[in-house]
């Protein structure tokens, strides 16, 4: 039997950060990170859009991205000279309706009191800015000055993951078969394969999979995957003002920014339209149905666009109130979780990882305090919903 003192499943973005924010605070014991997919291609994190954006109504949330921005802005420092993950800091656009505005503003009033660098625009100054924007029906939008847009996510999770392998952490090939619980301790996890891993603790950072391996520690976790289509378009009459195009949000939820000479969009279905298969097929019809004509209405340049690419993309949602689980199980204090984060994980990862470190190392948070999103409260089953979800 192998024995580590932390075992980490998942080896995405949060479990990696959290391996090498471990041994950057000093943790000396052992650490492996299980791996199923060491290709590092389905996971949630080299699937994702590589968003980071300040414009949430939770100022945890808001907190958690701008320390992943920070370590985005530091790379070089962090990883050495070579470092780089393509940050193309061209902002955040959330667009609004009359209907939508108190929202907007009650959000951005929050975000301004949690130190993001945005603006909210009105009517006439949308378009006045965005000249590539139709502005009818809007009457206003929050735009990010500072501080977002998108990376290579691949690129920043394989940072994290080589900086850790680097310090000494062990990484393991292998899907988790079962959890032995011995009152409220986990003592280890047995792989597919066979193979028993003894561990004094045990991190949750296992994406879809999470709610799977709560489970097998006897942990109830609404945690689970949802399937995203995101397409790839190109539009022969693009200004170079709409390549310098925020990540754009429509009132609808239709959302669409640059992606190198083309640009990419997708639109996230309601409650009842969810995808229950969990394969990697493309729904082409959801483009052409729900999306292609509000996305030209939108933006008239893209009434002339083509789809070139395409890819599905699973994402661990947290069915209570779309936020991470970050933290202990009460009970079982050495299970911690890094799960659920609903299409936040890649610009969070690296804060969680900090997070769970600090937790280790430290025996609480240092950074930023997180406990609001601890497990207490799905044991309580009181969701602390956040707003600008897209």
């Amino acid at each position: 039997m192998t024995k580590f003192d932390i075992v980490i499943v998942g080896g995405g973005i949060v479990g990696s950060a959290s391996a090498y924010y471990l041994k950057k605070h000093g943790f000396a014991g052992s650490v492996a990170i299980v791996e199923k997919d060491t290709s590092w291609q389905s996971g949630c994190t080299a699937r994702s859009c590589g968003g980071l954006r300040q414009q949430f109504s939770t100022p945890e949330n808001i907190a958690l991205s701008k320390f992943g921005v920070g370590v985005v802005k530091t790379l070089k420092e962090e990883f050495g000279p070579e470092a780089d993950v393509g940050f193309r800091e061209q902002g955040y656009l959330i667009l609004a309706t009359a209907g939508g505005m108190p929202i907007l503003e009650e959000n951005h009033a929050v975000q301004i009191a949690n130190g993001a660098d945005n603006v909210l625009l009105r009517g006439a100054e949308l378009p006045a800015r965005f000249p590539w924007l139709n502005a009818e029906g809007l009457a206003g939008g929050c735009f990010g000055l500072s501080g977002e847009g998108w990376v290579d996510p691949y690129s920043l999770a394989a940072l994290f993951r080589k900086a850790a392998l680097a310090r000494g952490v062990t990484l393991i090939q292998g899907e988790v078969a079962a959890v032995t619980r011995a009152g409220n301790r986990i003592s280890e996890v047995m792989l597919a394969s066979g193979e028993t891993i003894s561990c004094g603790m045990l991190v949750n950072a296992a994406g879809t999979g999470a709610g799977r391996l709560a489970e097998q520690a006897g942990i109830p976790l609404p945690v689970g995957p949802r399937k995203r289509y995101v397409f790839v378009f190109d539009c022969p009459g693009a200004t170079e003002a709409l390549h310098k195009a925020p990540l754009t949000v429509e009132p609808g939820g239709i959302y669409f920014r640059p992606e190198g000479r083309n640009f990419i969009c997708g639109l996230s279905p309601e409650e009842h339209e969810e995808p229950q298969v969990f394969d990697w097929e493309v729904d082409h019809a959801w483009f052409e149905e729900r999306i292609w004509e509000r996305l030209a209405e939108r933006v008239p340049l893209f009434e002339a666009i083509k789809v070139i690419g395409s890819w599905t993309g699973h994402y661990d949602y947290n069915a209570l109130d779309q936020n991470a689980v970050i933290g202990p199980h009460p009970e079982v204090k050495n299970f911690l979780f890094a799960n659920g984060y609903s299409g936040h994980g890649l610009q969070q990862g690296p804060a969680s990882g900090n997070a769970i470190a600090e937790l280790v190392v430290h025996g609480g948070y240092r950074t930023i305090d997180l406990t609001r999103f601890g497990y207490e409260r799905i044991v309580r089953n009181a969701p602390l919903f956040e707003k600008n979800v897209i």
